[in-house]
């Protein structure tokens, strides 16, 4: 059996309701150019709205950002949370500055329905190689031969992981507003899963604590989820739980045309994503420094992962997250005050 990583998480649903959100953000992000009379702070006096969605997880990646930002002398705000529909909207429309965990293709829709490249900028990748799929518990899958998500058709197959006596699976899946979530809805009616298996959706850390618990119990499971993340840390593929793969390609609105199949030939009903630093368009044109930074920022999944396994262990308060980031800095200073020179020099 294969114990590698397959190589994360639309059309959102709920455009109305972005909108509306909109209406209630009170972002401005200035786009002017700046003229400061010290070269090394070519964004003094510009203030710049960062934004991040409910995923905790994402605060290191985006804080990172900030001081880069805060080095070139940009008036950087406390970070916004809004989930990716609206963040990008907010930043299409010059509500709010950059978002740092955009995800290509994952979010084309959002992208495409915000305006595009004549609004947005993504032209850099911050952190590539991002998975997504669906696992279940390895006992289970040796036991009954399960290999492909399709097999849970068989109503026998879905009953192993029903956990709320109705006798359909229960999948612990993704959060509205994610991207991931119009993925899985896909696949269901596309595999024709839908008269067995259950989307469970809601709060994602608290669906995948109770995961968590019934692993720990001795019971199957079945459960969406993606790197750089957690929770295959702590339920390691291979080893604790395997990947399913899927019977075909099958994704939602932009991303249909795209096959999820692998050089290798097994198919977990994702292509490979890369995260990047979604931006203003105005303001990048407005400002050269910011967008050669963002263009240069690099940070590998790993260590993405190891951020969030300190928050998983305990470390997850705002100082804590600040400790990590400055941490990681230090350990990167030479590379990190590289990217502030070549920033600046895109200006002089």
């Amino acid at each position: 059996m294969n114990t590698a990583l397959p190589l994360r998480p639309s059309q959102p649903s709920h455009w109305r309701a972005a909108s509306a959100a909109l209406l209630a953000l009170t972002l401005v992000a200035a786009v002017a150019p700046s003229f400061a009379a010290d070269p090394s702070q070519p964004g003094k006096g510009v203030r710049v709205q960062p934004l991040k969605s409910t995923i905790a997880e994402e605060t290191f990646q985006t804080l990172l950002v900030m001081k880069g930002l805060e080095r070139l002398g940009y008036d950087v705000q406390p970070i916004r949370e809004v989930e990716y529909p609206t963040a990008h909207l907010a930043i299409a429309n010059g509500d709010a500055t950059f978002l740092a965990d955009h995800w290509q293709p994952l979010h084309d829709d959002y992208y495409k329905n915000s305006g595009g490249d004549a609004k947005l900028w993504r032209d850099n990748a911050y952190s590539a190689d991002a998975i997504q799929g669906y696992l279940i518990d390895k006992k289970t899958a040796d036991a009954h031969g399960i290999t492909n998500l399709q097999q849970l058709n068989d109503p026998a197959i879905a009953k192993l992981f029903d956990t709320d006596g109705d006798g359909k699976a229960n999948l612990t899946g993704c959060t509205p507003g994610w991207g991931c979530e119009a993925q899985i809805e896909t696949q269901l009616t596309a595999y024709k899963l839908r008269d067995t298996v259950q989307h469970q959706q809601g709060s994602y850390p608290a669906l995948m604590a109770d995961v968590i618990q019934r692993y720990k119990a001795g019971k199957p499971i079945l459960y969406f989820t993606w790197t750089p993340y957690w929770v295959s840390s702590v339920l390691v593929p291979g080893k604790d739980v395997v990947w399913l793969q899927v019977p075909f390609s099958a994704l939602p609105g932009e991303q249909a045309k795209l096959d999820t199949t692998l050089p290798n030939g097994r198919n977990y009903g994702s292509v490979i994503n890369t995260q990047r630093i979604l931006a203003n368009r105005a303001f990048i044109d407005a400002h050269p420094d910011a967008a050669k930074l963002f263009s240069l920022m690099k940070l590998p999944v790993t260590d993405i992962t190891a951020q969030n396994n300190a928050m998983n262990d305990g470390q997850d308060k705002p100082a804590d997250i600040e400790r990590h980031t400055e941490g990681w800095i230090k350990a990167h200073q030479a590379l990190f005050d590289g990217w502030i020179e070549q920033a600046r020099a895109a200006v002089r």
